[in-house]
């Protein structure tokens, strides 16, 4: 085989590389495009006036609406720190309208190793349960000596009976429940170390149970505090 044939063969070969890898990356787009586009439709069809407002921030989308006449924030969050066994892909719903409490109350199922979308290991006061709270359930407050209605709290934890929900974040400007939707599939995790999750699309129906359980603990705390006023 000549020089010029081996030259124009090995260019050929590279050439094909090139092309294979952007058709890979080119449908990669085209998966990402469209399961964005899936979840917003289930996010719109709680929502209605749902808009995404995510910063850049790699791995986490956020979008900002009203539901009931209340101001909410939905955001997937995809976790790969390396405490982790495999990477999660969490949905945080939040309720973002004041709440009748003087402090930060986060109960935090588990917290075994640390999160990237909550400051629980930044609370340095954890608080004694009352009962109704799940056992694997740990509470902590950013201000020691503050009480908060666990009463009320503890039956509001309905969402916290399947295992899927992490945390539960109350603060006087907003409440929010943070659920894992997905675990990346071990066997791509284990070869190519990419967190992959299949297709699962965030449920309508899910949004809709923790954004109502959202709501109710927020009235039943704002009403305790008026009637005790």
């Amino acid at each position: 085989m000549s020089e010029v044939t081996s030259a124009l063969l090995a260019g050929a070969i590279v050439l094909a590389l090139v092309l294979h890898l952007a058709l890979l990356a080119r449908r990669s787009r085209n998966r990402v495009s469209a399961a964005l586009a899936a979840d917003e439709a289930g996010i719109r069809a709680v929502i209605a006036d749902a808009a995404n407002v995510s910063d850049g921030t790699a791995g986490v989308i956020t979008w900002e609406g009203t539901w009931n006449g209340q101001r909410v924030q939905l955001r997937t969050i995809v976790d790969t720190l390396a405490t982790r066994k495999l990477p999660a892909r969490w949905l945080s719903v939040s309720i973002t309208e004041s709440v009748a409490v003087s402090a930060t109350f986060d109960m935090m199922m588990r917290p075994g190793s640390p999160t990237t979308f909550s400051n629980f290991d930044h609370l340095q006061h954890t608080l004694p349960k009352a009962p109704g709270f799940p056992a694997e359930a740990v509470l902590r407050t950013d201000r020691r000596g503050t009480r908060f209605p666990q009463g009320i709290i503890a039956d509001h934890l309905e969402p916290f009976s399947e295992g899927r929900a992490k945390e539960l974040l109350i603060t006087p400007k907003g409440v929010r429940i943070v659920w894992l939707l997905a675990e990346a599939e071990r066997a791509r995790y284990g070869v190519f170390r990419q967190a992959a999750f299949g297709d699962m699309q965030i449920d309508p129906a899910l949004i809709q149970r923790l954004l109502t359980s959202l709501s109710g603990l927020r009235d039943a705390i704002n009403q305790s505090e008026r009637r005790a006023a």
